[in-house]
């Protein structure tokens, strides 16, 4: 089992503050708060990884991509949550570095897929097996099922942050 996550090691105090909120959630936005910070940084990282040219909100579109396959510019706009003009910014760069290529859409020629290249998947692939070795052996104290818990409960968040 591992310990509490929350700074001071105790578990929050029930009940609610004066702001109304439940310590509960107060504890929650702490250890989101600190979780994010550090996503972020790691984030930086592990672009800089697949390619030290990288701006750290292109891992996400890499990994993406690597996921899902080719997907058109607006698809990914809107799942990485950023600006057509942002979006396509990021993937000229990308292509710049040879780790996409462009091609037109079968369904819609007036439409672009954005695919990884060879190269991209392979600097993508090595990134994100390092990025697993690394979570196996900082939680390999944790039990399996706590591990697919958290993997449960995030994919929800995200589910809910979606919306």
């Amino acid at each position: 089992m591992h310990e509490d996550a929350n700074s001071g090691g105790q578990p929050p105090a029930a009940g609610p503050t004066p702001s109304g909120a439940d310590q509960e959630f107060l504890a929650l936005e702490r250890e989101l708060t600190v979780l994010l910070r550090r996503a972020r940084a790691s984030q930086g990282e592990m672009a800089r990884e697949v390619h030290p040219d990288l701006e750290s909100a292109a891992y996400g579109l890499l990994v993406r991509l690597d996921e899902q396959g080719p997907q058109r510019a607006t698809e990914l706009a809107a799942y990485i949550g950023v600006g057509k003009a942002t979006m396509s910014r990021q993937l000229r760069a990308l292509e710049e570095l040879g780790l996409i290529a462009r091609a037109p859409d079968p369904a819609d020629g007036r439409a672009w897929l954005v695919a990884l290249t060879d190269e991209g998947h392979l600097r993508v692939s090595r990134v994100r097996e390092a990025r697993r070795a690394r979570y196996v052996s900082q939680l390999a104290h944790w039990d399996r099922r706590e591990v697919s818990e958290l993997a449960r409960l995030l994919h929800e968040l995200n589910g809910v942050m979606e919306r």
